[in-house]
């Protein structure tokens, strides 16, 4: 007999145990003897001497006319009546087999409400699942790890790592459980199970490339700067150990290529690229994304960029608008990218503005030092009236936009015309 069978058999004795104790205090006031009041017959006799001694003082009241013959009467009915309360003893159940019935009864509708509430509001069906999981685990684990029948479910993958838990509970740690769990886990989108997953079966496997792999993925849909680095780490170990590791070697370029280091992100998907063979699914997919990671490269190239560029935009207003300008507002003026990130490049707050006017930007008034002027050949610039004195769009505010001109080096002048009023800018 499996563990997880002892268990359930403890269970179900405990359950039997208590639902004993819970019949004996049903059944325990109707077999409990009850005590017998006996009946005291020289009592019951000077109970009636005294009865006719005060009968015959009522009449000799009545004869001599020191009562009424309507409280004679009264007194009558009373005294009788007290006699039969002191001459009738308490009553008590002798009846051996209504008693049986009784309890019978009460372990019947005990039996009968615990089984409907426990039906309604117990576990019976987690139990039953937890021991299908326990059953079906070899099973789960041949369609999961060997791709052999059909795909798992949703409601398989739960009931799988529910397997897998219960066997590192009960069978203890092993490195390969605790992975698959933690991959499961990932299927789940329970990303902080995975990672405690794969942390266990990095305790016991460090160098397990399977495990540093897997543990790298759930760390880039994380996302933070601290987990990225992570990341990276354990696919540089990866690469060491196996320096051809197709898919350590497709996150690393994911990883570049999200923190858009152009060059370390081509050089990944290159060497990518060689390991696949032409008719590969993945093939274009990866050649396309050097393809962008080229343009990206030609647009950020020093070729192409004037270096230590500048601009001095005249920002004006429309006759239309000259009016509609409101108090307290603040003239912002940025520069973008034509092509690339959305992030201004160079961004001038200006609280206090006569129009028209002129603003300078350049490298100095960059949001990220990563994202200068300098950088991009292409650009356009932005003049915002502003309402609430955020840099953010909202309904009303006064904008207007430049062409897009060649930056060169050195010093570019432009015009930028206030000619429009933003509406429709929270859809």
């Amino acid at each position: 007999m499996s563990e997880f069978s002892t268990d359930l058999t403890q269970m179900w004795f405990l359950f039997l145990l208590l639902g004993i104790f819970a019949g004996l205090f049903v059944v325990f006031p109707f077999i409990k003897k009850e005590k017998r009041i006996t009946v005291d017959h020289d009592a019951n006799a000077e109970r009636i001497d005294i009865y006719h001694q005060r009968l015959e003082e009522l009449a000799e009241e009545l004869a001599n006319q020191r009562i009424e013959k309507d409280s004679y009467n009264e007194s009558l009915i009373e005294l009788k009546r007290r006699l039969l309360n002191e001459l009738s003893p308490e009553q008590s159940l002798t009846s051996r087999g209504d008693n049986r019935v009784l309890a019978l009864t009460g372990i019947a509708f005990m039996v009968l409400v615990t089984g409907v509430f426990y039906y309604y509001t117990g576990n019976h069906r987690q139990i039953a699942s937890w021991n299908e999981a326990i059953e079906k685990l070899p099973e789960y684990g041949e369609r999961a790890v060997m791709q052999t029948g059909e795909p798992l479910s949703a409601n398989e993958l739960q009931a799988f790592a529910l397997g897998l838990r219960t066997k590192l509970a009960t069978a203890g740690d092993d490195a390969v459980a605790w992975m698959l769990l933690g991959r499961v886990a990932m299927s789940l989108n329970d990303f902080e199970m995975a990672m405690q997953a794969f942390d266990k079966a990095l305790v016991m496997q460090p160098n397990n490339n399977n495990v540093l792999v897997n543990y790298s993925q759930v760390l880039l849909i994380e996302g933070s700067e601290p987990s990225m680095n992570r990341a990276a780490k354990m696919l540089s170990k990866v690469l060491k150990n196996d320096p051809t590791n197709v898919d350590a070697i497709s996150l690393l370029a994911l990883i570049a290529y999200e923190r858009q280091d152009w060059k370390e992100s081509k050089a990944a998907f290159e060497v990518l690229l060689s390991q696949l063979a032409q008719d590969d699914p993945r093939y274009e997919m990866i050649a396309g994304r050097i393809a962008e990671i080229d343009q990206q490269l030609g647009q950020y190239s020093e070729e192409t960029v004037a270096a230590n560029a500048s601009i001095v935009a005249t920002v004006t207003i429309s006759a239309e608008l000259q009016n509609n300008i409101p108090k307290n507002s603040t003239l912002f003026v940025f520069a973008k990218a034509a092509e690339g990130p959305a992030m201004p490049l160079a961004v001038a707050k200006i609280t206090n503005f006569n129009l028209p006017m002129t603003v300078n930007l350049d490298d100095s008034m960059a949001m990220m030092p990563e994202l200068t002027l300098s950088k991009f050949s292409q650009i356009t610039v932005t003049a915002r009236i502003s309402n609430d004195g955020s840099v953010m769009p909202s309904d009303g505010e006064l904008e207007g936009v430049s062409s897009v001109i060649e930056l060169q080096q050195g010093e570019n002048q432009l015009t930028v015309e206030i000619s429009r009023v933003l509406t429709n800018t929270g859809n």
